[in-house]
């Protein structure tokens, strides 16, 4: 409803979220949760890793969400379940799946900056066969991503964006009890950016990202068998070496069981291996082999009960014990949880590149969360400690000794007005300070979101929703933070078949 263009925008409207972008559209961006650096969020498209091998990092600024079914966010260490790269949180991304009968839907949009997004999707499902595919472009003229001050804004060069996002879902019933999926995306993108010297229209980076995945299911009345492999391809190339040239890509094989018991309970275990390999400007692999068990208990149909725990074997570096456990309850209108988790972050290659010599371990994440929830109201405090942090330090990487922590509060309020209108709330203190007590960088201390929505006329819902950032400091204490983004959008379904915003 609120017409968001692509990842990033989506994921800034939930508490805890937040992300630092270096200009406009496509202009790349990082995404944390509860101040955590982006490379601990592992980002999953279907189950496929989206992470950049290369830096952790996952790019949300080229999944255009147009696509996309629904987001589901986990915060805090789940390293216990998923491994490495998820020690602040995950985020799962679902994408649209094909509906009984033969469908196809076509999309166009104009805006500011000669900004055009168009693209279809068609798809066919019976009762054994299914599948869909969907073509989405986006070409913008964009604007400067540095606008020194005083400068005449219409003399700067824009910073141009385009984007080519292809996917293919689909699958088949062997038999009653088997079936066999299959999907593959390619994201396209290039984009034009400034970098830290003078406007310059030379600078451009150019991505090619790939992700298919094939899985085996099999259920009978023991258990969900799930048998897969799937590989992440990343290609990225920048002529004038900022962000430097990487081609590489993660292939990962896993078997996965669900056995449900006492009605409601069910265990949950399987392997895993991953392979991860580096093929440009400077060539570097590691493997990893994963053991997992995940058992889940529910008590009284109000009380939930989650333990975790896994087993990690590396090529390269020392190997990780991680477990989470988790507790659920609810009385009357209130529900309470609390959660405790380990986690860690493995060096990514281009730390492992640039090691100095040393031998780089993982950093290693401890997080405890507590929330309560009463009616329309719901409150969530959380601590984050982390070891090991990898540093930059002048021309190489190293873990750092002493105790990084992470820190603060959430607040979300959504009600419902009369019967046409919603407010939704949320306000997030985050204290994000090193070994030293200094600040991190670009995190924001204070952010509050908020949207008024309103449908009392007819077919047509009206929107406004925003958000202040609080103190946000960055490189030789720069500012970042302090200002509010206000946006506004109406929606009009004009019948089953069109619907037009604005």
């Amino acid at each position: 409803e609120r017409q968001f263009t692509d990842l990033t925008q989506a994921l800034n409207s939930v508490a805890g979220i937040s992300f630092t972008s270096n200009g406009g559209l496509g202009q790349t961006s990082f995404v944390r949760i509860n101040g955590a650096h982006y490379s601990n969020v592992l980002v999953l498209i279907d189950g496929i890793r989206y992470n950049d091998i290369t830096n952790g990092s996952a790019f949300p600024q080229n999944i255009l969400i147009t696509d996309i079914k629904q987001i589901e966010i986990i915060k805090g260490a789940q390293s216990g379940i998923w491994g490495a790269d998820a020690s602040a949180g995950v985020i799962n991304i679902i994408t649209k799946d094909s509906e009984d009968g033969f469908h196809g839907t076509i999309n166009t949009e104009y805006g500011s900056y000669n900004t055009k997004k168009y693209g279809a999707s068609v798809s066919f499902k019976e009762d054994n066969y299914y599948a869909k595919l969907n073509a989405q472009r986006v070409i913008s003229d964009g604007f400067s991503a540095q606008a020194p001050r005083g400068a005449d804004l219409d003399s700067l060069e824009d910073d141009s964006y385009k984007n080519t996002t292809l996917s293919l879902k689909t699958g088949f019933n062997i038999d009653d009890t088997n079936k066999i999926d299959l999907s593959h995306t390619l994201i396209d993108s290039e984009s034009e950016y400034d970098g830290s010297g003078a406007n310059d229209s030379d600078d451009k980076i150019t991505s090619k990202s790939e992700f298919s995945k094939i899985n085996f299911n099999h259920i009978d009345s023991f258990n969900k068998l799930d048998i897969y492999a799937s590989k992440s391809s990343f290609d990225r190339e920048d002529p004038t070496g900022w962000t430097k040239e990487f081609t590489g890509d993660i292939k990962e094989y896993g078997i996965k069981s669900n056995i449900e018991y006492n009605n409601s309970d069910f265990i949950v275990l399987g392997i895993d291996r991953k392979e991860f390999t580096q093929k440009k400007s400077y060539a570097i692999d590691y493997s990893n082999t994963g053991y997992f068990l995940s058992n889940s208990n529910k008590f009284n149909d109000d009380t939930i009960f989650t333990q975790s725990l896994r087993y990690d074997k590396y090529t390269s570096f020392k190997n990780k014990v991680t477990g989470k456990i988790g507790l659920k309850h609810s009385f009357n209108d209130f529900e309470f949880s609390t959660n405790y988790g380990t986690g860690y972050k493995s060096p990514t290659l281009y730390e492992l590149s640039h090691d100095g010599g040393n031998d780089l371990n993982p950093e290693a994440t401890k997080s405890f969360d507590i929330s309560g929830k009463y009616k329309d109201l719901k409150v969530r405090l959380f601590r984050n400690k982390i070891d090991d942090l990898l540093t930059y330090i002048t021309d190489h990487y190293e873990n750092t000794d002493g105790t990084s922590v992470l820190k603060g509060y959430e607040l979300n309020y959504n009600k419902n007005i009369e019967e046409d209108t919603l407010l939704s709330l949320t306000y997030t203190y985050t204290s994000a300070k090193d070994k030293d007590g200094e600040r991190l960088l670009r995190v924001a201390n204070r952010n509050l979101k908020f949207g008024l929505d309103y449908y009392g006329i007819g077919k047509l819902h009206l929107n406004v929703n925003g958000e202040y950032i609080g103190n946000r400091k960055d490189v030789g204490n720069t500012q970042t933070g302090n200002y509010t983004v206000w946006n506004s959008v109406a929606n009009f379904k004009i019948n089953k078949t069109f619907s037009t915003y604005l």
